[in-house]
């Protein structure tokens, strides 16, 4: 299977709350010294200045907000003062000079990661529910050297993986592209994910490491340069 299991969900018998499980895992994960930062995107939480998603939706809204609280928490826990993270004009967050970061969530759990860009020069994380992969995505999401002998749960893996790796790289290249821009080779439950394509400064071949857990319903990647 490309993914292990994360933090355990209970001790002694008695359930950790979903946060303390997904917590636990991306802590598992996270470089030294990276803040971690959870939310409730069903929940309201108070934006600042400089922050807004216009003509959003209220569960959009919700998410957006709740991805911010997620961020200054994990901002915090290295020693960041709280302050605004708006959208820039490509959409991704504006981190902090000298902070990479990385933001996801799905309809019940927000996570953020962040640490000093000293120690890491791009970080990407990606939280998915733990189902399999629709079938109609399968074209769109893996090369066809992916697609053999692969289940809807290991592809859903490798989406998860990709969509981290491409979160990663982005912070230093700012270059969109598709899904087969990347190639996922699996080592256990850890991934490369192989640029399949030069992606300035990255060459055809060069490769960002990452690993994938499953936990709390949830498939959870990071991946870091």
């Amino acid at each position: 299977m490309p993914w292990r299991d994360g933090a355990p969900c209970g001790r002694g018998g008695q359930a950790w709350m979903p946060e303390a499980a997904l917590l636990g895992a991306l802590r598992g994960l996270a470089p030294e010294g990276a803040g971690l930062g959870w939310a409730d995107p069903r929940a309201d939480h108070a934006l600042m200045p400089g922050e807004a998603v216009p003509g959003a939706i209220l569960s959009r809204q919700r998410e957006f907000a709740a991805g911010r609280a997620a961020a200054r928490a994990a901002l915090a826990a290295f020693g960041v003062p709280a302050q605004a993270l708006p959208m820039g004009a490509d959409r991704a967050p504006v981190w902090p000079a000298g902070v990479v970061g990385s933001i996801t969530h799905t309809a019940g759990a927000c996570l953020a990661v962040a640490l000093p860009s000293a120690r890491c020069r791009g970080i990407g994380l990606d939280l998915e529910e733990d189902h399999p992969l629709d079938p109609d995505l399968w074209e769109m999401v893996l090369r066809p050297e992916e697609r053999a002998g692969m289940t809807g749960a290991q592809a859903k893996a490798v989406f998860c993986a990709k969509e981290a790796a491409y979160k990663a790289q982005y912070s230093v290249s700012r270059t969109l592209y598709g899904f087969d821009g990347m190639r996922v080779n699996w080592r256990g439950a850890a991934f490369d994910a192989v640029f399949t394509q030069a992606v300035p400064p990255f060459d055809a071949g060069a490769q960002v490491e990452g690993q994938v857990v499953r936990v709390a319903g949830h498939l959870l990647a990071l991946a870091r340069l």
